[in-house]
């Protein structure tokens, strides 16, 4: 999974921005996935599944998995990974697609194959499916809050440890797009990297000359002055870090397009349609990956 970027000039530096797609839903590298399954299961089972020992070896089953609340359907690859390693003998069929929005009690999948992997495999499948849901879930009551404005969610650095390319996909099937997938995908230059540079105009200096022309630059400014200050040193892209409705709107005046404005800071879902209103091109928050509540899903073996 990678960051796309175009080509865009600016009066004073050439660098690479994000191209932000409309169908850019790309699953993270199978390496991942996989490494992530295996740490679960291994989390989960250990030295063996005592309880599914107690099942004949030869007996097979047949489950449903089930929705029991409407969500955005993410984790596919996840839960048929999850079999895979217990056992490939497993087939999931699945029922909906990554994206899709699925009523309350759908059958996400069906599960056919021995019934200890199934018994084994279903918290981790489970656990995977309720995260990943919930992620692309609230990042699509978040995007739906953005129509009709020409802004643009962005996720950010905010997810569990060793989930974070599972959750930014999540929010790609929300309907969100990706900010920086790691420290080493982009500059962002924060509050203290301007402290130790000395200032916002010499942080954005030094930001530039080191940056390569695949590398995205961008400057967190806490006030108007600042803001004035990045975009005289040419960045081309600010956040706008915890501004007042009011100042927003000032610093998309003052910007006149010169550079791309990202809005960030104690978003919420009921203040994030005023943010985009200012006109600013991008708005980001770690609500939608920090605080996602977990989808509630049965797995059902049938009699």
């Amino acid at each position: 999974m990678t960051s796309a970027y175009s080509w865009q000039n600016r009066a004073r530096v050439k660098i690479l921005l994000p191209l932000l797609l409309e169908t850019a839903v790309n699953l993270p590298p199978a390496a991942s996935i996989t490494q992530q399954v295996r740490a679960a299961l291994a989390e989960d089972i250990g030295s063996g599944d005592l309880t599914a020992a107690l099942v004949p070896e030869k007996e097979t089953a047949r489950a449903s998995v089930v929705g029991r609340e409407a969500a955005v359907v993410c984790g596919s690859a996840w839960v048929d990974e999850v079999f895979h390693q217990l056992d490939p003998a497993v087939a999931v069929d699945w029922q909906v697609r990554d994206g899709q929005d699925a009523p309350a009690d759908t059958t996400w999948c069906t599960l056919t194959g021995p019934a200890r992997a199934l018994l084994s495999g279903e918290r981790t499948a489970l656990n995977f499916l309720q995260l990943l849901a919930a992620t692309a879930t609230r990042a699509r009551a978040y995007t739906a809050q953005l129509q009709g404005t020409g802004a643009r969610l962005l996720d950010t650095r905010k997810t569990l440890p060793g989930l974070r390319l599972a959750q930014k996909y999540a929010v790609t099937c929300g309907g969100g797009y990706n900010h920086r997938l790691g420290l080493y995908d982009g500059i962002l230059v924060k509050e203290n990297h301007v402290r130790a540079a000395g200032s916002v105009s010499a942080a954005v200096g030094s930001a530039l000359a080191q940056a390569g022309e695949t590398t995205l630059v961008e400057i967190e400014v806490e006030n108007l002055a600042e803001f004035s200050e990045a975009l005289a040193a040419g960045a081309s892209r600010v956040l706008l870090d915890n501004f007042p409705l009011e100042q927003l709107r000032e610093a998309v005046r003052l910007n006149a397009g010169r550079a791309e404005l990202e809005a960030s800071g104690n978003v919420t879902l009921e203040t994030i349609r005023h943010v985009a209103l200012t006109g600013v091109d991008f708005i980001s928050t770690g609500e939608i990956t920090k605080n996602v509540c977990a989808v509630d899903f049965s797995l059902q073996f049938e009699a």
